[in-house]
């Protein structure tokens, strides 16, 4: 309920062309109805389950999922549970971000000016949430976007394991492998992303004046 709740406070915060837009909520005793945006082309996951993206491809969601957090975290409003199953496309192929049951606001952290819940599917978190320590929402969203990317061009997880012990020392020590087909842009754009040092790993004011990022810019 907790999760719910927290949901309908930041989705009604929230208006962007590239998150799914909450109308209404509606409840009886017992349940709570969403009224939200049609989104009919399905999830991202989905999609990429079927076969890797071209970068152009993958450029054009990865802008518009950029645009997306970026007026999200303007707003001081962190994801959190990015993935490409809370990635849904519209009748024009058009990327809305959905999910927001995990998010966090500005409000929500302590005085050391970090969060500490732990949240999150593990092949997407970092490793401060995974040693349980504290962290920046910004910076979460930020590795998440990361994982994404590879994601959509490589047709699978950079971490992964069916031990899960082996998939998080995986995760700590950034074992992961770029494909040859990658571009070298791809790659290093990749790596800032992927990163275990949070104050190094990229921003989105620098993804956004990334050369691989602004080849084509899609709205």
């Amino acid at each position: 309920m907790g999760n719910i709740k927290r949901e309908i406070s930041f989705m009604h915060r929230l208006n962007h062309l590239h998150i799914v837009k909450l109308f209404k909520v509606l409840s009886t005793k017992t349940k709570i109805y969403f009224i939200m945006e049609f989104v009919k082309g399905g999830e991202l996951f989905a999609k990429v389950a079927k076969g890797r993206f071209d970068e152009d491809l993958s450029r054009k969601y990865f802008q518009q999922l950029i645009s997306a957090l970026s007026y999200c975290h303007s707003r001081g409003v962190y994801h959190r549970d990015l993935k490409p199953e809370n990635l849904l496309l519209d009748e024009n192929g058009d990327l809305k971000v959905s999910n927001f049951g995990l998010c966090a606001v500005t409000e929500q952290i302590y005085l050391d000016e970090l969060l500490h819940t732990l949240c999150g599917t593990p092949t997407y978190v970092t490793p401060k949430i995974l040693a349980k320590k504290g962290y920046e929402g910004a910076k979460i969203d930020v590795w998440s976007f990361g994982v994404i990317l590879f994601v959509l061009t490589a047709g699978y997880l950079p971490f992964n394991d069916p031990n899960l012990m082996s998939m998080y020392r995986k995760i700590y020590k950034v074992e992961y492998r770029c494909l040859k087909w990658m571009s070298s842009d791809l790659k290093r754009f990749l790596s800032r992303h992927i990163d275990t040092n949070p104050t190094s790993r990229i921003t989105i004011d620098e993804i956004r004046r990334d050369p691989w990022f602004k080849k084509e810019e899609h709205a």
